[in-house]
């Protein structure tokens, strides 16, 4: 059938299960298709298909809510909730979002894009519609390592001490980005091995579609279930939390979904359905995927699949994990810490050559950056890497259990800035606002490959602070530093400087020789400070550019709010000292989606309005 022309889901309700496994097959090759060429979240929504088409036909969205946890593999729901034809402009600017997006459709309930927030917003929802006396029912879909993070724990705890009903659709993949991790995670991977369980359940289902459904059979059908659930898997996890329990079901095929979503919505209580998927199904090598290549994919041939580019350049990820593994041979002290960011923290060579002393936890920042405090607190040298939008999560325990106690380690903070397609969820713009308040810690972003590999080589010979170590998203070329070069804490660069130049621009990270080469091409009397460290400033050089009564330019691809700009101001407040500063920044605001150089043009921070910027202020120096 022709996906473009689907309005609603109504239309499955019509189709038998011959033609919903055709249906099936038609949207992997049009996610495949698809995804291939505007790139996208690839594994995780072939390995959700006839999942999301059973959902839509057995439940009637939008009177009953299906909340999808994290939100990258809705898009299967999408095709099927009338938004195929907008899948040409899917992550781009103006265009269909990776994630749900309520402003999109009414389909879509709730907007994520980090993990595990989904029960907790399911219960929310489950009480208001209980309290308004509203009818339908709340489907969370979650996957197995969400399922596996504090919050998830804690909904999961509060659900079972309330009445109101939720149907939790465990998807499991025994994947998350790269393979689960966990005890939780051994215990999914039991149940699935059990051949006790298997064989009880295959009976379970066979009387099942031998019986007509009602009252007497329903019955006869939970005692069933409760004797698997006994005889098996007594005192599960599911069952400590007061919530029945149905599975494992096969994700891939419709009978046994048909059967255990319509004994869910048959319940009066919540229920957990345990439905085992294969992510990336239909495609062989993201079938075959253990380390996360096809999890979130750039445009490819998906005839070939994706092949490794040959490069001058590597990921700025790379560059400090190489450095820190140079440090790990030669310091036994010192150990690494990924949340399930094995492949994006390109940590894969770190895990290999050290896996006493490299330690992935799963989906959960907050025990991850409280685990580094402890083994700091022992006396190991702590390395942690974490994308700046998973940061956000584990603010409470940089600032109570690592910097209050001063215990030190190194926290790598990547994609920092504006990342594109993601969207609002994704963008690295709040870190230095929500970091630069915290006692202790010392915050550097270095400008190139170089610069990175001696702040790396200055945290491990000093380490006697927490160091925040934050740099971008993209490539950078490398080059080779010794272990014993460093640089002094607290410094700057001055990449231009002549006392005679009247206008300073103060940036840092790749900006700084973005922004070198334009003034030097252009031949401008501009004078360039590299503001290498947020934290401690460089308060010496602030001095000296007062003394020299420079106007300041200050151009940031962060939010303005908490920024750099807002701490020199505030330095210069607090001495009296009169400046003129101009901000260049994103407002109080969430950026959307979009490639990067049109989100640097909508937020007016494109190197074009910079040189825009710098012009005026020269123009108004001449008039003077």
């Amino acid at each position: 059938m022709k996906l473009e022309q689907i309005k609603d889901p109504q239309f499955l309700k019509q189709l038998n299960i011959e033609e919903l496994e055709d249906l099936a097959q038609d949207i992997r090759t049009f996610i495949i298709q698809h995804v291939s060429q505007t790139g996208g979240h690839f594994s995780s929504n072939l390995g959700i298909v006839e999942l999301t088409i059973a959902l839509h036909y057995i439940f009637d969205s939008p009177t009953d809510k299906i909340i999808f946890d994290v939100g990258h593999q809705s898009y299967v729901h999408k095709i099927l909730t009338g938004r195929a034809n907008q899948f040409t402009t899917l992550r781009q600017f103006h265009g269909l979002s990776g994630f749900q997006k309520r402003k999109e459709s009414q389909h879509d309930v709730w907007e994520a894009g980090h993990s595990s927030t989904a029960l907790s917003a399911s219960v929310g929802m489950a009480i208001a519609r209980d309290l308004n006396h509203e009818k339908g029912e709340i489907i969370c879909v979650v996957g197995d390592a969400a399922l596996m993070s504090g919050e998830s724990f804690e909904a999961l705890n509060y659900l079972g001490s309330v009445d109101s009903k939720v149907i939790i659709i465990l998807n499991d993949n025994n994947m998350s980005i790269s393979k689960n991790v966990g005890g939780l995670s051994n215990f999914f991977s039991d149940v699935r091995m059990s051949t006790q369980y298997k064989n009880a359940r295959n009976n379970y289902i066979s009387f099942l579609n031998k019986s007509n459904l009602g009252k007497h059979v329903y019955k006869l059908t939970k005692k069933i279930k409760d004797q698997i659930k006994n005889n098996v898997i007594n005192d599960h996890i599911f069952g400590e939390f007061g919530l029945d329990y149905i599975g494992p079901i096969n994700g891939h095929d419709f009978h046994d979904l048909f059967n255990a979503f319509i004994l869910a919505a048959e319940m009066d209580h919540s229920v957990v359905v345990h439905v085992h998927t294969i992510k990336g199904k239909g495609y062989p090598l993201a079938e075959n995927d253990h380390y996360g290549l096809y999890h979130g994919v750039a445009p490819f041939d998906y005839r070939q699949g994706i092949c490794k580019q040959e490069s001058k350049t590597i990921s700025w990820s790379e560059v400090i994990a190489r450095q820190v593994e140079k440090w790990m041979y030669q310091d036994q002290d010192i150990v690494t810490i990924t949340p399930a960011m094995i492949s994006g923290s390109c940590l894969r060579h770190i895990f290999e050559t050290f896996p006493q002393r490299a330690f992935d936890v799963g989906i959960a920042e907050e025990h991850a950056m409280t685990f580094a405090a402890g083994l700091s607190n022992a006396h190991k040298k702590p390395f942690i890497t974490i994308y700046s939008s998973f940061l956000q999560r584990c603010y409470d325990q940089i600032n109570h259990d690592i910097a209050r106690m001063q215990l030190p380690c190194l926290i790598g903070v990547d994609r920092c800035g504006l990342v594109g397609a993601d969207g609002e969820t994704h963008h690295g713009v709040f870190d230095i606002g929500i970091l630069s308040a915290i006692p202790h810690i010392i915050m550097m972003t270095p400008k190139d490959a170089q610069e990175l590999k001696k702040m790396v080589n200055t945290v491990f010979h000093h380490f006697d602070h927490p160091y925040i170590l934050r740099f971008p998203k993209g490539t950078i070329e490398d080059i080779d530093v010794d272990l014993h070069e460093e640089i002094e804490l607290g410094t700057w660069e001055k990449v231009i400087f002549n006392p005679d130049n009247t206008l300073t621009i103060l940036t840092y990270d790749s900006k700084v020789n973005t922004v070198a080469n334009y003034l030097i091409k252009e031949q401008l009397p501009v004078n360039l400070i590299n503001a290498r460290f947020i934290k401690p400033m460089d308060e010496k050089m602030l001095d000296e550019l007062s003394q020299c009564q420079q106007r300041l330019l200050i151009y940031e691809t962060d939010l303005m709010t908490g920024s750099l700009g807002s701490l020199i101001a505030h330095y210069y407040s607090q001495k009296h000292i009169s400046m003129d500063i101009d901000y260049m920044g994103i407002d109080d605001r969430y950026t959307p989606q979009g490639s990067l150089d049109e989100l640097l043009r909508l937020e007016h921070i494109h190197l074009d309005d910079l040189k825009q910027k710098v012009k005026e202020i020269l123009n108004e120096k001449r008039k003077s």
